[in-house]
């Protein structure tokens, strides 16, 4: 029956295609347009700034799903209802759990039952999440499965939300003790970034969104690296604010080149078909750390930890000096981050290459810092040499803090 197929005409046109008189074999081409929209606005709960319902006409009976992490509750709850209700919007406000520990499918399904419980339309009615990078994975998972799709918009409150989770088009939660282990696909039709959001964190988590910086300069910009060691200390305690003197603004360039640079590391792959990855450097052990370390460590000092091992075996490699080795661990420490924990050892870094060997499609595909600012990638990657570079890491850390 193949070589039968094989030998039939085929026949078509726009994307459809038939063989066989009568037909036996259908096959469908179809390509899925992505367009979706990442934009910088400074207050956006301001009664004036009408970026979050800018879709709305006025005389509009406008509805939305306004879905929040308890954080964002008790420092914007207030202002959020109000925003909506100065515009005439009607709001119903979802407060979900904060934290990776509720990342889980129970949150997924709370979303899903209060987008069946106000009654959403499926298209003209946006789902619109205000929150750090749990909740913008929480959201965009059960946007992309409610109705089979269900338009979203996403306000990032944390660092980490504005230069990584908010800007890319995967969603996802944990399962089984497994960091994002479900999910999909579905960027937000728009991302709105404020960096006035960062005023009311702590320096822990500007420190965590900060670690997700330092990927992007390690492995492509050189120069944002040089703005990290250079004012590395002041942004971490200004939280990336601009300076009221009027001095040259590093934060607005460090959360420029972060953003820029991610994205055009994902627009070309947005659904992962390449697997090497250059954004997945500090992400090759780091899940398997988080998960086990919760809820000690955050997400980003987890991979600047991830970061560390791969320089330490990098330098090994001959593939960064012992000075650039030197100058990165240095500006992990001025950002406030973690480059050991006591859980970076064999017995769990070997398992977790072996995760990642399976989750990269049976190879490594293990991104290496090269120099600053560059990276390869390598598969051959030992068992002893993952060993050796989990000692010196320790051993470097422990001269340290004698």
């Amino acid at each position: 029956m193949q070589s039968g197929l094989q030998s039939t005409e085929r026949t078509g046109s726009g994307g459809l295609f038939t063989v066989g008189n009568p037909i036996t074999h259908w096959s469908v081409r179809a390509v899925k347009q992505v367009d979706y929209e990442v934009r910088l606005e400074e207050g956006l709960l301001d009664l004036g700034n009408r970026a979050i319902i800018e879709d709305v006409a006025d005389g509009d009976h406008a509805r939305r799903l306004v879905v929040v992490d308890s954080v964002v509750e008790e420092l914007y709850g207030a202002r959020i209802r109000a925003y909506f209700e100065h515009h005439g919007v009607e709001c119903r406000v979802l407060v979900l759990e904060d934290g990776e520990p509720a990342k889980d499918l129970r949150q997924v399904q709370e979303v899903i039952k209060s987008l069946d419980g106000f009654g959403i339309d499926r298209r003209r009615e946006p789902v619109i999440a205000i929150g750090g990078g749990v909740l913008m994975d929480i959201v965009g998972f059960a946007a992309s499965i409610y109705r089979r799709a269900t338009p979203w918009i996403r306000i990032p409150t944390t660092l980490i939300g504005l230069v990584d989770a908010g800007v890319g088009a995967k969603t996802g939660v944990n399962n089984d003790g497994h960091k994002n282990r479900v999910g999909t696909y579905f960027p937000a039709d728009r991302t709105l970034l404020d960096r006035t959001f960062l005023t009311t964190l702590d320096e822990r988590h500007i420190s965590n969104g900060l670690a997700e910086i330092l990927k992007i300069a390690l492995i492509k910009d050189e120069r944002l690296f040089g703005l990290l060691e250079e004012h590395g200390a002041r942004l971490l305690a200004e939280r990336l604010q601009s300076p009221a003197d009027g001095a040259a603004d590093a934060a607005v360039e460090v959360v420029e080149r972060a953003i820029h640079g991610m994205l055009e590391e994902l627009q070309p792959n947005l659904w992962e078909k390449v697997l090497e990855r250059v954004v997945d450097y500090g992400h090759s052990f780091s899940p398997v750390i988080e998960m086990h370390a919760l809820p000690e460590l955050l997400h980003g000092e987890a991979v600047a930890i991830d970061m560390a091992l791969t320089t330490v075996i990098a330098e090994q490699r001959g593939l960064v000096t012992s000075e650039e080795r030197r100058r990165i661990l240095s500006v992990m420490t001025g950002l406030g981050l973690p480059s050991w924990h006591e859980l970076c050892t064999p017995k769990l870094l070997v398992p977790a290459l072996r995760d990642t060997v399976r989750h990269r499609d049976g190879q490594q595909r293990l991104p290496l810092p090269h120099g600053i600012g560059s990276a390869v990638f390598v598969n051959d990657l030992t068992e002893d040499e993952l060993e050796s570079a989990s000692q010196l890491l320790a051993d470097l850390h422990w001269g340290d803090a004698r």
